[in-house]
């Protein structure tokens, strides 16, 4: 079973994640905002991050930024699930390092699928 940090400022959307990937077998860990997310990320060292994009007081690109410098998270998988899908936020958010892109509303099974695929077993 792999623990699972999602980061993203509406409840409903993080409750939406958490109803999917938790009957999958996987462990959901809840955070409100970019901020959040990398304290809990630091504390709780997940097998993956889930990032919304635009949120307040740490947005995803900065957050991916922050995780990206922690080297007890080195190669921790990090997916945007975000309504944006322009080329060039997409491209920031590469150079940013983030590893995956999921378009809301999101696809249950794409999830389920991108969650098995990025994970360390």
């Amino acid at each position: 079973m792999a623990t699972i940090l999602t980061v993203d400022d509406s409840p409903s959307m993080r409750q939406m994640i958490r109803m999917t990937l938790e009957p999958a077998g996987h462990s959901v860990i809840e955070a409100g905002d970019g901020a959040q997310g990398l304290a809990k990320a630091q504390a709780s060292r997940p097998d993956m991050v889930i990032t919304d994009l635009n949120m307040p007081v740490m947005n995803g690109l900065d957050l991916i930024r922050a995780l990206r410098k922690q080297p007890t998270l080195t190669g921790l998988p990090i997916v945007f699930l975000t309504t944006e899908s322009s080329d060039g936020v997409k491209q920031e958010a590469k150079s940013a390092g983030a590893t995956g892109w999921i378009t809301k509303p999101f696809v249950p099974a794409q999830l389920i699928a991108v969650v098995g695929k990025l994970v360390r077993s």
